[in-house]
């Protein structure tokens, strides 16, 4: 029988990120996301969630293709790197995509296979399905705490009440909610 104590530490608190990886504000929003990751560490887990706009030609594809780089184990840094070319995507489209997998030391040649194939059409389709169910209708929108913060008018002040709410939460985990 083991007669020590375990700490028992409270789950990170989430923060659901609905990103489009055709979009300038989107790419404008990652300072703010790193400045998040950089504070709370893993206290806090931000997942990206897809809401590709009809008016991006390329943007379901990008979204796929996260979710390979999510297989791959690259999920945030793939993601990042696509918002950092979002011209050249507009410009040049799915070559792109491969591209900068390969540029980042993933498997390409599987990123092309998982586009042909649409192996993760299902999870682009759920989270854009669930992101229309809770109101979403621009990128990015951030989903913390239950409460809905939309960052696709303007950035402004978006960060603060992400902290605000984040702090709240981390000081009161029971109070932790999911539900909009």
């Amino acid at each position: 029988m083991n007669d020590s104590t375990t700490e028992r530490t409270a789950p990170p608190v989430l923060l659901d990120v609905w990103c489009e990886l055709q979009c300038s504000d989107c790419h404008a929003a990652l300072e703010d996301l790193r400045a998040l990751r950089a504070r709370y560490g893993d206290r806090l887990e931000v997942r990206l969630r897809h809401f590709p706009l009809e008016k991006h030609k390329h943007a379901y594809a990008a979204a796929q293709a996260a979710e390979e780089a999510v297989e791959q184990g690259r999920g945030w840094p793939y993601a990042e790197a696509v918002l950092a070319r979002i011209e050249e995507l507009a410009a040049k489209g799915e070559r792109v995509l491969i591209d900068t997998a390969r540029e980042l030391g993933l498997d390409a040649e599987e990123f092309d296979t998982a586009l042909i194939d649409g192996r993760h059409l299902l999870i682009v389709d759920a989270d854009q399905a669930e992101g229309r169910a809770i109101g979403v209708t621009g990128t990015p929108t951030y989903v913390i705490g239950g409460e809905r913060l939309d960052g696709g008018k303007s950035q402004e002040g978006l960060r603060a009440r992400i902290e605000e709410i984040a702090d709240r939460l981390l000081a009161d985990p029971g109070g932790r909610s999911e539900a909009l």
